[in-house]
């Protein structure tokens, strides 16, 4: 069910708009009778991108409105407005957004097409010249590209040759296969291989006078002139409502604020299918509040739209406030390897627990003293599917042994696992001696946003006692905590699990090799493979090597049947060696859905790639029934 209600996800598009006539936007009417604003005919594309999939026809008008517990979660804008170079069809296949085609050759030969007439957010043309900036002037800029261009656009260690063909179309070659190229640039954080060179060329030394730059950076505070033109360009980020967008919506507010807003893109390249101009919504709202206060706010009716701060533990809560407050809770599917999981990190500094954390025994004997049973239980309603971090029942790659590996509730295996390793010291407490002589306690940490993490642990506290395991939980600040996991001070995190848990053959398994700093099992490594070496530490373990080798065979296979049987011997290696260890997954997600929104859908999957969680449902045609619900604007 969930790969059929993923299958149904992302518009239809025709080739053309209708040639026809077509009104404007009311939000721009007085800036266009005061021409401010063209019509909305010259702010179009002369093709823009028609959404006419049978969804329903909107009105226009109205707030979207929204609770974060942060202001950076401003790029939420970006994840949920998804306009992407390229985004994924409902058969999961890569088809032109932004761009109007593209074409690839042999697998790395990729030419990029633009729509004629295209502009930024600011009326400025978006050409070429966008991508030529980017990839000349700021990703091989030492600079402000000091660890060099994004490790997708290499391949074994080589960049592309970048060509302007004429003033909409680029073409990218390399030497060999690049299948993250395109996957990338649909992605929840999406690769932007362009920039708005108009706006950012006044702020490079190669353009801008140096001695005004050094005064500009000076002022505010920043080391010279690419701190500042980095500070200004973060696509997204979405940060700096002077930097021209492609989004749906503008962000209008500069941090620090309480709340920040949206505003509808006027030269945005979607039409609806009668050729109106989306979005449908004026603008976006986004309110900052504590974690802990969202679901209790949403309940009484202050977001239009939410899922995000939300767990299933709400469920019951929200569900008691539908015939108040006029909404409705919706169950969506989530596709995450597992709902949560722990993270040993195996880049930790301190070199006891990391050759601890390193020796496989001690991973698996965590994992099979945790009740996963229970734990659905109590937490889930037993509606999730236990076992290990991994591809979930809908994926075509899926095999219960992948799940099922070093997961079932087997405290005397545990225990045998960690008398093995000579862990059979103990102290007064009847918990076990690390070899330098420390208790074995380990601290696990959290982002502190989600209660789950707290209950899971609680859980989890007695069972890893009897193995002699003691168990804290330290919540932090999401930023403090990844920091802290970099820096190699963290020796255990509880995260959310992988984000695909419905990969196909020819999606990319780089969650499951040291290839990112952000895979919190062995950041150091990962950090290490995306600075080329100029930072991190090279993989010294073999099967996170193999795993890593295992990835690179994959980016350069040209056979799905070759990719096929990586990915298998990836997720063989994963399960056996527990890098994370799962706990339950297939959960589902509340959705908070106005009575007045439409185009939302009834079933759907929550998930941050592939999906870009309500990005893939195209918030830009989302619509209230009756427009513009009276809110100052």
């Amino acid at each position: 069910m969930m790969r059929r209600a993923f299958l149904a996800l992302i518009l239809a598009v025709a080739a053309v708009a209708p040639a026809r006539a077509v009104e404007d936007v009311p939000y721009w009417a007085e800036e266009i009778a005061e021409g401010e604003l063209p019509p909305v005919a010259e702010r179009l594309p002369q093709e823009p991108l028609v959404v006419d999939d049978g969804r329903a026809l909107g009105a226009y008008g109205g707030d979207w409105r929204m609770l974060i517990n942060r202001a950076k979660d401003t790029r939420l804008l970006v994840v949920f407005g998804y306009a992407r170079l390229v985004g994924y069809d409902n058969n999961l296949e890569l088809v032109p957004d932004i761009l109007q085609s593209f074409e690839v050759e042999d697998g790395r030969i990729f030419t990029l097409h633009l729509r004629k007439g295209h502009k930024w957010s600011d009326g400025a043309p978006f050409t070429a010249e966008d991508f030529r900036y980017w990839w000349e002037d700021v990703a091989l800029n030492p600079e402000l590209s000091p660890a060099g261009p994004p490790s997708i656009m290499l391949v074994d260690g080589k960049p592309p040759l970048f060509e302007v063909i004429d003033e909409t179309t680029v073409r990218y070659t390399w030497d060999g296969p690049n299948p993250d190229f395109l996957p990338a640039m649909a992605s929840a954080a999406p690769l932007f291989i362009y920039r708005p060179a108009h706006f950012l060329k006044p702020y490079h030394v190669a353009y801008g006078d140096p001695e005004a730059l050094a005064r500009k950076a000076a002022e505010r505070s920043l080391s010279g002139w690419a701190a500042l033109h980095n500070d200004l360009d973060n696509l997204y980020k979405f940060d700096n409502p002077d930097l021209p967008t492609l989004q749906p919506w503008r962000i209008t507010t500069a941090a620090p604020a309480q709340r920040f807003v949206g505003e509808r893109n006027p030269y945005y390249y979607k039409v609806d299918a009668e050729g109106r101009q989306l979005p449908y919504f004026d603008r976006v709202v986004m309110d900052v509040v504590d974690a802990k206060l969202i679901p209790l706010k949403t309940w009484a009716g202050e977001s239009d739209l939410q899922a995000r701060g939300l767990a299933f533990s709400d469920y019951t809560f929200l569900k008691e406030g539908e015939g108040h407050n006029d909404y409705t809770v919706r169950l969506w599917q989530t596709a995450r390897g597992s709902q949560l999981a722990l993270y040993p990190n195996l880049s930790v500094a301190d070199p006891v627990w990391r050759e601890l954390l390193r020796d496989v025994r001690f991973r698996r004997a965590l994992s099979l003293a945790i009740n996963r049973h229970e734990i659905n239980q109590v937490i889930y309603y037993g509606l999730g599917v236990e076992g290990q971090n991994t591809v979930l029942p809908a994926s075509p790659l899926y095999d219960p042994a992948y799940r099922e590996a070093w997961a079932s509730y087997d405290i005397d295996q545990a225990n045998a696992l960690l008398d093995d390793m000579g862990l059979t010291e103990r102290d007064d407490n009847g918990y076990r001696l690390m070899p330098d002589g420390r208790t074995l306690e380990i601290i696990v940490e959290t982002a502190g946003e989600d209660p789950e993490e707290t209950d899971i642990l609680e859980l989890m506290h007695d069972s890893w006692g009897e193995i002699g395991v003691k168990l804290f939980s330290k919540p932090l600040q999401r930023d403090v905590l990844r920091n802290r996991i970099f820096a190699g001070q963290t020796v255990m995190a509880i995260w959310f699990g992988l984000e695909n848990g419905i990969p196909t053959a020819d999606m990319s398994p780089a969650e499951f090799a040291p290839a990112s700093q952000q895979g919190l099992e062995w950041p150091a490594w990962g950090q290490y493979n995306e600075t080329g070496g100029a930072s991190g530490e090279p993989v010294d373990m073999e099967e996170p090597a193999r795993l890593m080798a295992l990835y690179e065979e994959w980016r350069h296979a040209r056979d799905m049947t070759q990719r096929r049987a990586i990915w298998h011997e990836i997720l063989g290696l994963w399960a056996d060696g527990v890098y994370s260890i799962g706990i339950v997954a297939g959960t589902l997600q509340p959705v908070v859905v106005s009575d007045r929104m439409m185009n939302v859908p009834e079933e759907a999957i929550f998930n941050w790639d592939p999906g870009s969680q309500f990005g893939m449902y195209q918030p830009d045609t989302f619509f209230y029934i009756d427009g513009d619900d009276g809110r100052d604007q």
